[in-house]
């Protein structure tokens, strides 16, 4: 078997299941697991509509609704994974309504032209900051 072929998506089972943090953590939609397990216990993840605890199961063909700040995904779990991969073949585990990503991708254009750039807002001036404000006040470079 080549490497190639390792890689793809295995086709899982109609009973497979997972538990939610660790198929939100597998799907990427959350960086580790207790920020996930944070997540559903704040109720941001919906599973068919109602909130969930952590050690709930998901299996193909559940509905998730997972809010993150002010955007909002609506999907369908089509697999499950037993292990984290690369972003390709976590997409892979789910299908997004075609209306939730119109939506997410609406709000995050508002907020690219209205210049809410993700980015640092606080903390430490940078090297190039410094600069700036040494400048500004005449102390400065020489």
């Amino acid at each position: 078997m080549s490497q190639a072929t390792d890689r793809q998506p295995k086709p899982m089972d109609a009973g497979a299941s997972q538990r939610l943090d660790k198929w939100l953590w597998a799907a990427r939609f959350f960086k580790t697991r207790p920020l996930a397990v944070e997540a559903i216990n704040g109720g941001k993840v919906q599973v068919d509509g109602q909130r969930a605890k952590p050690g709930r199961s998901v299996r193909p063909g559940n509905r998730l609704t997972i809010h993150k700040g002010e955007l909002e995904w609506c999907i369908e779990v089509q697999g499950v994974s037993k292990q984290r991969r690369p972003a390709t073949e976590a997409a892979l585990l789910y299908t997004e309504d075609e209306a939730s990503r119109l939506k997410r991708q609406e709000i995050v254009r508002e907020r690219r032209e209205a210049g809410h750039a993700p980015g640092p807002e606080r903390g430490r001036p940078t090297k190039r900051d410094r600069r700036r404000i040494g400048d500004f006040t005449g102390r400065g470079r020489v």
